[in-house]
């Protein structure tokens, strides 16, 4: 069974820093790209917001969070990451980790496939 359990998330001021952890299981983590996605409030869809290959050579991001957010991963420790840095009010959200999410233009459907962890709250406030 898979099974994704986020933590990392809290409260931090506008310019703080969080790193997300996910902790992965019942699959071959080493062999599976993974994915971060976030739910704002009020929001019905998840953002999709960095996908990392299976060996972490690739990476990619929504344009909202390049050059502040970088996702990694420990394939010896079956944990996916996300470094959130300079972290702005608009950042609040639900951050999920997932496998295989189906996604379109950022936009990703948990209806359609994939697996998601419980998520974790980030909230950006001062």
């Amino acid at each position: 069974e898979v099974q994704l359990v986020e933590s990392g998330g809290g409260l931090v001021q506008p310019g703080g820093s969080l790193r997300l952890s996910c902790a992965a299981s019942g699959f071959t983590f080493s062999s599976a790209p993974m994915t971060w996605v976030r739910r704002v409030p009020g929001k019905t869809v998840d953002e999709w917001v960095s996908s990392i290959d299976s060996d972490g050579s690739t990476t990619y991001y929504v344009d909202s969070v390049k050059g502040r957010f970088t996702i990694s991963r420990d394939n010896a420790k079956n944990t996916l990451y996300l470094k959130l840095n300079s972290l702005k009010t608009e950042d609040t959200a639900m951050y999920y980790c997932a496998k295989e999410p189906y996604c379109s233009h950022n936009l990703c459907y948990r209806n359609v496939r994939g697996y998601w962890g419980q998520g974790t709250q980030v909230t950006v406030s001062s």
